[in-house]
């Protein structure tokens, strides 16, 4: 259960393979954070859960047919050597026949999945065959604990039987859960079909290598060993899982040469899926959630703005509440830092928010792991005497990998739950260490690093400018609001021209003290109609280059100045208020007086009175990172940019032409 730290290199490369194996539909849609959460949980989370936990089910009703459902024990020993008893041949055909509809039904999910199915197939298939087996497997369990039960003084159950009992209630679980989604899709609430993408099709596939890879070697040491096919399941899960209990180990020469290449195997499988489960479930569900938190808290602070929660309420300050043109464009700055600074709190209170509940979800499951997995130890374990704590103590000791071997469960029951369990640890745990790292530990080495600039560590200066450092740090927000206050808001276009260009006089997102190139705000020709498109063809590439350097820090954040010039670039704005380039007003085909972007008349402008940081159009929301948001429209802009130059090319070629025709003809 360690994560032998493969999570980087496993994102990486599911991007390749997003790009090259994608069915070139965008994976998730700007306004996707405005679905509620319960309905992107059934589109998308819990059909993964069923895939995922459908292979389990299967491999567990491989191992309820591969040995005896009851055993006899001999006189003066236990049940873990005990002898199988035969099962009837009318128990064994039911059994096989719940695997058999158990695999269709998985095979069917897989293939929907894959889109070699039709959903409306499918989805009955998945449902009824796990609804099937579930109830082919519950029958004959509940005929062996009663009409089949012997006697209980040198009888018991085998580790079959309980793989049995655990299998049909997965196949359980799972079918219902894939009713709430094909109830969610009856509904219309999202399309009949899975919104899962390559690499989450990918994590259950590395699910299904797994539990293959664990019975293929589980069938291999039980004939070099010697052992059952069902404890050499047992002693492969923890060996894969590195637990290392110590009841189980290779004792011939072959089997020890043979451990060697199978559990480096089956830790480099496993560590597939940890980093599949990190980079899959654990981001993009922290994405998810961070994007519904934050748009439920704006609709708050309209509500309680307005009264009513309308996103529009908050329009641009108009010229009846200024003397002049240059008051309103003050105005109209003033409000659109006010909603940005309102907007980035909203931000950071939902990503608080976010980070402490995802903490305390994945500690209560981490917690009632550990707590009922000991309840269930100290019952199968009675022959062995165990108490409450000795089993926290060998549950706790599991769960973190130790393995001391000092205790071991003995049972049929104890050995085929521990499977169970630790499997279930793999994702819990990962999940718990993922939001550990985004509160607890974070905070832990921001205070390290701050004790440590002052002590000793290597610092760049002094002691006395590392505290000040340190002492800055925890009074963060002050200092914002300070900044804030002193950058105020200029009184002039002039004056927003220079502030522009004092921000931007380096590059987008570079300190101006470490300044090496120049962006369009200080440096090339005034843009005009006629010149425009080259100029700003060329700002937007310098500027694409600056963007693409901050991808790879999904939380990067631009400031409102940043944010201002880039739509100003790109043209979301209808109306600058940072350049003096704005045209005047035109009339649209419905007579209605709009004004166009500050540096194209020709092209069409969004309502400047309904725009706003506030607004679901606000790309401060949603799931997509600020770099990420940015870099598409550069790009789509650019990409108009170039076509009307080239249609500007195109016209001067003709005139050319024409002029040259005409000279001909003249001569």
């Amino acid at each position: 259960m360690n994560d032998p730290g493969l999570d980087e290199p496993i994102t990486e490369n599911e991007k390749v393979i997003e790009r090259t194996f994608g069915d070139g539909k965008k994976e998730e849609l700007e306004k996707g954070h405005l679905a509620p959460n319960r309905w992107w949980l059934a589109s998308t989370v819990l059909p993964l859960v069923a895939g995922t936990f459908g292979p389990m089910a299967n491999a567990f009703g491989i191992c309820a047919l591969a040995g005896s459902w009851r055993v006899s024990i001999p006189p003066g020993g236990t049940e873990e050597h005990g002898n199988g008893v035969t099962d009837p041949a009318w128990l064994i055909a039911v059994n096989a026949i719940s695997l058999g509809f158990g695999l269709t039904a998985n095979m069917s999910l897989l293939l929907n999945m894959a889109r070699r199915l039709s959903h409306s197939v499918a989805q009955p298939i998945t449902i009824f065959g796990w609804y099937i087996s579930s109830l082919l497997l519950i029958i004959p369990v509940a005929l062996t604990s009663s009409t089949l039960r012997l006697p209980p003084a040198d009888h018991a159950f085998g580790q079959a039987y309980y793989y049995a009992i655990m299998a049909a209630l997965i196949y359980f679980v799972t079918s219902s859960l894939m009713i709430v989604t094909a109830f969610g899709a009856y509904k219309g609430h999202y399309p009949q079909e899975f919104n899962l993408t390559i690499s989450q099709r990918t994590l259950m596939l590395q699910t299904i290598s797994f539990l293959a890879y664990l019975l293929s070697g589980a069938a291999v040491f039980a004939r070099v060993e010697g052992w059952e096919f069902l404890d050499a399941v047992y002693w492969a899960d923890f060996t894969l899982l590195t637990v290392g209990i110590g009841d189980y180990a290779p004792a011939t020469h072959t089997g020890r040469a043979l451990l060697i290449p199978y559990a480096i195997g089956g830790i480099l499988i496993l560590g597939l899926a940890i980093g599949s489960i990190r980079s899959l479930v654990l981001e993009r569900g922290k994405k998810r959630m961070a994007a519904r938190m934050v748009e439920k808290e704006r609709v708050k602070a309209l509500a309680k703005l307005s009264g009513d929660g309308d996103e529009e309420v908050l329009v641009p300050n108009r010229n009846e509440a200024a003397s002049n043109d240059r008051d309103s464009t003050n105005l109209e700055w003033r409000r659109r830092r006010e909603e940005f600074e309102l907007m980035r709190q909203i931000q950071d209170q939902a990503a608080r928010r976010r980070r402490w509940r995802s903490l305390l979800i994945s500690a209560i499951a981490w917690f009632a792991l550990w707590f009922l997995g000991a309840l269930v130890f100290k019952r199968s374990e009675h022959s062995q005497s165990w108490s409450y704590f000795q089993s926290l103590y060998f549950a706790y000791t599991s769960l973190l990998t130790i393995g001391y071997g000092d205790l071991f469960p003995t049972s049929n029951s104890g050995k085929s739950f521990f499977v169970f369990w630790s499997l279930l640890a793999v994702p819990t745990v990962t999940i718990l260490i993922g939001n550990m790292g985004d509160t607890i530990v974070k905070g832990i080495i921001e205070f390290t690093l701050w004790v440590g600039e002052w002590t000793i560590l290597p610092g760049e200066g002094p002691v006395k400018e590392a505290l000040k450092r340190g002492t800055s740090r925890i009074s963060r927000k002050k200092r914002r609001a300070l900044e804030s206050d002193l950058e105020g808001i200029p009184t002039a276009l002039d004056n927003l021209e220079e502030f522009l260009r004092q921000e931007h006089r380096g590059g987008i997102c570079r300190n101006t003290e470490n300044a090496t190139s120049a962006s369009l705000a200080t440096s090339g020709p005034k843009p005009n109609a006629s010149n425009f498109p080259r100029d700003a063809t060329a700002a937007i590439v310098r500027e694409i280059r600056h963007v693409i350097s901050h991808l790879a820090n999904p939380h990067h954040r631009y400031s409102f100045n940043e944010w201002a010039y880039f739509l100003h670039l790109t043209g979301q704005e209808a109306k600058s208020v940072l350049l003096r380039y704005v045209p005047g007003p035109t009339t649209n085909a419905r007579g209605k007086q709009r004004r166009t972007t500050s540096f194209d008349e020709k092209e069409e402008a969004v309502d400047e009175g309904k725009w706003s940081w506030l607004g679901k159009e606000s790309p401060l929301i949603g799931r997509k990172s600020e770099p990420e948001w940015v870099l598409e429209k550069l790009l789509e802009r650019l990409e108009k940019l170039l076509e009307r130059l080239e249609r500007w090319m195109e016209q001067e070629e003709g005139r050319m032409g024409g002029r040259q025709a005409e000279g001909v003809a003249m001569s």
